[in-house]
């Protein structure tokens, strides 16, 4: 699993020009699943996107974590974040998952962390989604839960 995160003031997730998510200040994640993904993978991810310290403590250090602020996340579906770009002048997929186990993965981490955590909104696994989001910092980091 996969998730590029930016540390947002602010972020929303509109599909056909109707608002389905927005947060506050907090993380956008955007997630791709990947073929061997399981429940390992989600619990991982909800581990990292939860704890990893982003956000500034007194002395203006990353060292505060999302949960520790209690920030808004936003999760949307991305399965182009897995794709191989190795060669040539177009991405291959066969590195993301099916669409079948990216929604039910993808699902799975967004039920696992609206247990975990206060404030959790997602875009639309499939759509056509537009997302807007104003960067803090700016601050983007890629990880990865294998």
């Amino acid at each position: 699993m996969i998730a590029l995160i930016q540390r947002v003031s602010t972020a929303k997730v509109e599909v056909e020009g109707k608002l389905v998510g927005e947060i506050g200040r907090g993380l956008l994640a955007f997630i791709a699943v990947e073929p061997d993904d399981g429940e390992a993978q989600v619990e991982r991810m909800l581990m990292r996107l939860l704890g990893y310290r982003v956000f500034e403590d007194a002395d203006g250090r990353m060292n505060r974590s999302l949960h520790e602020i209690a920030g808004g996340l936003l999760l949307v579906s991305q399965f182009t974040l897995a794709a191989d770009t190795k060669k040539g002048m177009r991405p291959s997929f066969t590195s993301a998952a099916p669409p079948e186990a990216g929604r039910r993965w993808f699902e799975r981490l967004v039920e696992r962390a609206r247990a975990a955590h206060s404030v959790v909104e997602t875009g639309r696994f499939g759509a056509n989604m537009q997302v807007s989001l104003i960067n803090d910092g700016p601050v983007t980091f890629w990880l990865q839960a294998r």
